[in-house]
């Protein structure tokens, strides 16, 4: 997995709308780069919504929310309509950002073991370097968590 004080990996992958979005063009603000397991799923929703719910913290704050699962280009649109969520969803349909970012990995349900993603995010200063990284994220308190980290390395600077 990738770790603070790293230079984030570079990304280049199509969101809900299939325009095609970049690492680079986040520079010059924060970037919480969220990976989730599947859209529309219990934990998912209750994330993406508490994302969505506090949005416009985030835009004070001159920081981006993005989301990247495994899901399909079509599949992250009806997600995103059906919730109403103002933040881009990128499609890793081909698994090389989740690798990159060390999120893929095996993972065990009901005596099944699967390759999938692991509830992870990355908190990407304007530099595009790491500062935070955040695993085994509760969907619940996460939004608060990363909003409140976000001050606390506004104070430091």
């Amino acid at each position: 997995m990738i770790q603070v004080g790293q230079k984030a990996p570079e990304f280049d992958l199509p969101d809900e709308n299939n325009l095609h979005h970049t690492l680079s063009e986040f520079s010059g603000k924060w970037l919480l780069i969220y990976f989730y397991p599947k859209d529309d799923t219990p934990g998912c929703t209750i994330e993406a919504c508490s994302f969505r719910d506090a949005s416009a913290k985030f835009s004070e704050k001159n920081a981006e929310i993005v989301g990247i699962s495994v899901d399909s280009v079509a599949s992250h649109k009806k997600f995103a309509q059906k919730h109403a969520l103002p933040f881009t969803l990128l499609a890793d349909t081909e698994k090389k950002t989740v690798v990159d970012y060390g999120v893929w990995s095996k993972k065990k349900f009901m005596g099944r073991e699967y390759m999938g993603i692991n509830r992870s995010s990355f908190l990407i200063d304007a530099e595009g370097v790491v500062q935070k990284v955040y695993e085994k994220v509760n969907p619940l308190t996460h939004t608060n968590e990363v909003l409140t980290d976000i001050e606390s390395f506004e104070k430091k600077a």
